[in-house]
């Protein structure tokens, strides 16, 4: 038993179990892993364990003379010893190579030696040859598996007795079994230090992309990533050079400690340009490689002096070569192939990084350069008194989210107008949405403006968003808002004060944030005089109100429109713009402009495609003398005679409503009788569906099918 064999100062002298040799040193290691539970005691060589282990077999041997041994380059170091003299010896030397070559430990006198490992061996179990040193070959870097080797180690015990016999094979048997205990324990060491480290390496380069990630500009980007490499690898500068294929040359964006942070290299020159030719890592330390691979011109430039640098090919996110990441001049010891798989997955990273980076950069200059073509489409253009003082008020009011309420007559540019304060506002990158409340029936508002969820009714076969949820964090048109019925006032109310949503058919309240515009054509005023719109909703909407003035009242401005358009149509058609005469000129500012922006426009657009010279005439004008704004006589310059008006209606009905429906029988008989009996044609020219025309006659009293009515 161990009580039995062991002497009285704690030691199993000359005659130990192996057994319970191992159980002793089992038992020290987990006190001291419960003692000591810091991640620094995972890690290898020269760990406070290994010490307080040979120290453990020392006295266990009853003071015997205890070294561990490992290789470290060509040279044989003392890791741990107890007792005796330190360092290898002439003896060390002749049997630690006996013992590596040979499965049984070999002893010479009252000194044994055995291995604990061979060199090459793999933390799975698998072999492969000493290399010599704990370092790996450069052209091997790649292979991380190499890094996990574990260095040839021997113990070496020299007993403390002095015999002629033979040591006992119980004793040597011993000895055998503490080296496989420490073979087994640092194998478990090294194996959690790898995985320590690993997870803190995986961890770091989680929290850079992260951070990375965050950067939307690349300059700031790339000096960030170089001061991480750098950071990471213990150095003092760190560069990543972009390819500038077409040039040849490779920028390096930014360099640390170089002036102006740029530096700018032939893309075949230096070990950069050779990693950059081969795509394979490479690491130059100055006290191992020919100093003729450094571009020594750089240094002498920069007046610095590289001792050692990592460089690693950068890759984008699909295999492309797009440039060298080089780290210089590690501050304590050498690099070694470990720092390169380090920068080669920062290199990864990085990459993807900077594909991010300026990919998002060029999408937000698209984004803005559409944002200013669009904007410049919806410039008030004008120069009067009353266009300047608009576009003030306009600048000033779009910072806000003030609910406007653009008058004015139809083809004023009210549209324009609202889509100018979005644009100029904070909202500009959101979506802008216009609504024609004149063409929603009572019957489509709700769904229209709130949307529907499936099933909600007939043709309801799939959820469908509404105007508020399309114009979430924009801006929502409300144009002809007078036109709007009283239901649907009331609903628009309810959400303008709330600004909750609930889809048709839905339960579940949809928060939405949008700026509201409303136009009209209309007096709201006599409208809410008259109980034809709410007035709550009108003092909802008429927070801030514009009146855009007809373009007839506008003066010099109807000739700087005229120019706008024509040069943008002359633009679409690919001819040089037009200029006006001066007979054309003055028949612009003569003309009333009943459509007002709207007609100037479609003026423009047909005399552009239509004109036959440079100089535009009156006649290509074709305007036609406007009399009263229902006037519906508009002519072009190809046609010979004006179109027909449409007929006066007389009726001796002293009541509105008679005269009303004797105009209307009158208006359709004359539609009927000009499309010689055509009713779908005759639906059309009246802007009606054949059915709803055939419902209109059959309540007018007219002859009509019942079949048609149905």
């Amino acid at each position: 038993m161990l009580t039995e064999s062991r002497s009285p100062d704690g030691s199993f002298g000359t005659n130990p179990d192996p057994t319970q040799f191992a159980a002793r040193l089992l038992l020290r290691w987990l006190e001291i892993a419960s003692l000591r539970p810091s991640r620094s005691q995972w890690r290898r060589p020269s760990e406070r364990w290994i010490a307080i282990l040979i120290d453990e077999i020392g006295k266990l041997l009853g003071g015997a003379t205890v070294q561990l041994l490992t290789q470290v380059g060509s040279r044989w170091e003392v890791i741990s010893q107890f007792g005796g003299q330190t360092g290898s010896g002439p003896l060390a030397e002749a049997l630690i190579p006996l013992a590596l070559d040979s499965p049984q430990p070999i002893s010479h006198g009252t000194t044994i030696a055995v291995s604990v490992h061979r060199g090459g061996e793999m933390l799975d179990g698998s072999y492969l040859p000493p290399t010599g040193s704990l370092g790996v070959p450069i052209a091997e870097s790649s292979d991380v598996s190499k890094l996990h080797q574990l260095a040839p180690t021997v113990l070496m015990v020299r007993l403390p007795i002095v015999t002629d016999k033979a040591i006992p094979p119980v004793l040597i048997e011993s000895i055998v079994s503490m080296g496989a205990v420490l073979q087994s324990l640092d194998r478990h060491q090294h194996q959690l230090g790898v995985a320590c480290d690993a997870a803190m390496h995986l961890r770091r380069l989680l929290d850079l992309s992260i951070r990375w990630s965050q950067i939307e500009k690349t300059d700031e980007l790339l000096e960030a990533i170089a001061s991480s490499a750098a950071d990471m690898l213990g150095a003092e500068r760190a560069s990543i050079f972009l390819w500038d294929k077409r040039r040849g040359k490779l920028i390096g964006r930014p360099a640390l400690g170089v002036d102006g942070g740029k530096l700018e290299v032939d893309d075949n020159v230096g070990i950069v340009g050779a990693v950059l030719s081969t795509g394979q890592p490479r690491v130059w330390n100055a006290t191992e490689d020919s100093d003729s691979e450094v571009n020594r011109s750089v240094d002498r430039r920069l007046k610095f002096h590289t001792r050692s640098l990592v460089a690693v090919p950068l890759r984008s996110p699909t295999g492309a070569l797009i440039g060298v990441f080089e780290v210089v001049n590690k501050k304590q010891g050498l690099f070694e192939a470990n720092d390169t798989l380090r920068l080669v997955d920062l290199a990864r990273h990085a990459a993807s990084a900077i594909h991010d980076t300026e990919t998002r950069q060029r999408l937000m200059t698209v984004r803005d350069r559409l944002l200013r073509d669009a904007a410049s489409t919806c410039q008030v253009i004008g120069d009067s008194p009353a266009i300047r003082m608009l576009r003030e008020t306009v600048a000033r009011v779009a910072k806000t989210d003030l609910a406007v309420l653009a008058l004015g007559e139809n083809g004023t540019g009210k549209e324009v107008l609202a889509r100018s304060i979005h644009f100029q506002s904070s909202r500009r990158d959101e979506p802008f949405v216009a609504v024609n409340c004149a063409a929603l029936v009572e019957s489509l508002l709700e769904s229209e403006l709130f949307g529907h969820e499936r099933g909600a009714f007939t043709d309801a076969i799939q959820a469908r968003q509404g105007k508020f949820e399309l114009a979430n964090g924009g801006t929502l048109f409300l144009d002809e808002i007078g036109d709007m019925s009283p239901g649907g006032q009331a609903k628009l109310l309810r959400v303008l004060e709330e600004k909750i949503i609930v889809r048709v058919g839905g339960s579940t309240p949809i928060p939405v944030d949008v700026r509201i515009i409303a136009a009209t054509n209309q007096s709201l005023n006599e409208l809410v005089a008259t109980k034809r719109f709410r007035e709550d909703l009108f003092f909802r909407l008429n927070v801030v109100a514009f009146r855009l003035p007809p373009l007839r009242e506008r003066g010099e401005d109807i000739l700087m429109l005229a120019n706008h358009f024509l040069a943008h149509f002359a633009t679409q058609s690919g001819r040089v713009q037009p200029s006006f005469s001066d007979e054309a000129r003055q028949a612009l500012l003569r003309h009333r402009w009943p459509g007002n922006v709207r007609e100037l426009r479609n003026v423009m657009e047909r005399a552009c495609y239509l004109s036959l010279t440079d100089t535009l005439t009156e006649a290509d004008l074709g305007l036609t003398p406007w009399e009263s704004p229902s006037a519906a006589a508009i002519t072009t310059s190809t046609t010979a005679s004006p179109l027909p008006t449409r007929p006066q209606y007389k009726s001796s009905a002293s009541d509105l409503g008679d005269a009303t429906r004797d105009f209307q029988i009158a208006h359709i008989q004359s539609a009927i009788e000009a499309k010689r009996g055509n009713m779908t044609a005759v639906a059309e020219s009246l802007g009606l569906h054949r059915s709803n025309l055939y419902r209109k006659m059959h309540q007018l009293g007219m002859k009509v099918d019942d079949e048609d009515v149905k």
